[in-house]
């Protein structure tokens, strides 16, 4: 009985093939499509399609001779001068501001602040207390801020660090944050 069902069922099988192929048959497949593509292209009209050999050897031949612009300039050159004509008014060029001086001290980001130090018993380095916003980092000296400052020294009233990158040496203040009034 079971054989027999095995049978019913690949002849079902065989049979949705045979109408899925059949259906399908009839369709353009791809490559037909892009046949009928390329009948349909037209050529473009072309005159001559040989090198034109005299053209390129005096294209070749040709030399440059300069205008007097600088193509690399935004200043327009001075027009061509008549030697009957008066000579036209002289325009300043614009004069570019120096940059400004390079930084000699490094300082921290506006919005982390130094607002306290402490120690852990039995000689270890002192430890500072910035806030940036909610976040608060606890730094030992010698290790670095953000990644990007190295503290050197942690004293009473201030804070010696060194940017990174630059190597610029720099201080910030201990910053005392008014306390909430007592009742």
């Amino acid at each position: 009985m079971k054989q027999k069902r095995q049978i019913i069922f690949l002849g079902v099988l065989v049979a949705i093939a045979a109408v899925v192929w059949g259906s399908q048959w009839k369709k353009q497949t791809p490559s037909m499509q892009t046949m009928s593509t390329i009948e349909n292209y037209k050529v473009l009209a072309v005159e001559n399609p040989q090198i034109r050999w005299q053209e390129l050897e005096r294209a070749q031949k040709t030399e440059y001779k300069a205008s007097g612009r600088n193509p690399f300039s935004v200043i327009a050159p001075p027009p061509a001068q008549d030697p009957h004509k008066s000579k036209p008014p002289v325009i300043p060029e614009p004069t570019v501001p120096p940059p400004p001086p390079p930084p000699t001290e490094a300082k921290l980001p506006p919005n982390l602040k130094y607002f306290g130090y402490g120690t852990v018993p039995e000689g270890s380095p002192r430890r500072a207390f910035f806030t940036d916003g909610d976040d608060v980092y606890v730094v030992t000296e010698g290790d670095t801020l953000l990644g990007r400052y190295r503290i050197l020294r942690v004293g009473n009233a201030s804070l010696e660090f060194q940017e990174i990158s630059s190597g610029l040496h720099g201080s910030t203040p201990l910053e005392e944050q008014a306390g909430s009034p007592s009742a």
